[in-house]
């Protein structure tokens, strides 16, 4: 659906630029592109925003490996063992693993579920501020429409490095307009 609304709202900004085109007594419709996944992988917010979630999760992430390896050493150890085990001991050392593989995956999940939510909070600060300075630049540089998706877009009007540089700015002011 959303890939629908997309594609109508590309048709129904370039039908503008179409109608706007022909009338030499008109303004000329300008238009302007943004790759937000280069701006997510280059602009210092993203980068920072990564090494704070990084620094963040990377003890509970280490925890967590050493209890797999852990456990994982265990399976194997007790595979080793089982065939010369009492069948009471064995039992009882299966249920053991099967508890400790039970807490490790439910403490894998809440790592991961932590991790994701923590994520989009600092993703949306990063969007937030890309937006924002992606407004100013399309102001400054009187931009009719900004796109994010398109199938096509000719590099003239590709406006992401000048995004990458208002955001890597300590200000993060827009760049002066820029003379076409």
């Amino acid at each position: 659906m959303s890939n629908l609304v997309r594609a109508a709202g590309t048709l129904l900004i370039s039908l503008l630029a179409f109608v706007c085109a022909p009338s030499q007594a008109q303004e000329t419709f300008r238009v302007g592109f943004v790759n937000p996944d280069r701006v997510l992988r280059e602009a210092q917010p993203a980068k920072a925003a990564q090494a704070k979630l990084e620094a963040e999760f990377s003890k509970r992430e280490k925890d967590l490996a050493g209890q797999g390896d852990a456990l994982k050493s265990a399976s194997e150890k007790f595979e080793r063992e089982a065939p010369t085990l009492p069948e009471a001991q064995r039992a009882s050392r299966q249920r053991t693993l099967v508890d400790q593989d039970r807490d490790f995956q439910r403490k894998r999940r809440e790592f991961q579920e932590d991790l994701n939510a923590r994520k989009n909070e600092e993703l949306q600060q990063v969007y937030e501020r890309a937006n924002r300075v992606v407004k100013q630049v399309a102001e400054a540089e009187k931009y009719d429409a900004i796109l994010q998706e398109a199938i096509y877009i000719n590099p003239k009007h590709d406006i992401t490095d000048k995004v990458i540089k208002a955001l890597n700015a300590p200000s993060s002011a827009p760049p002066p307009a820029a003379s076409k």
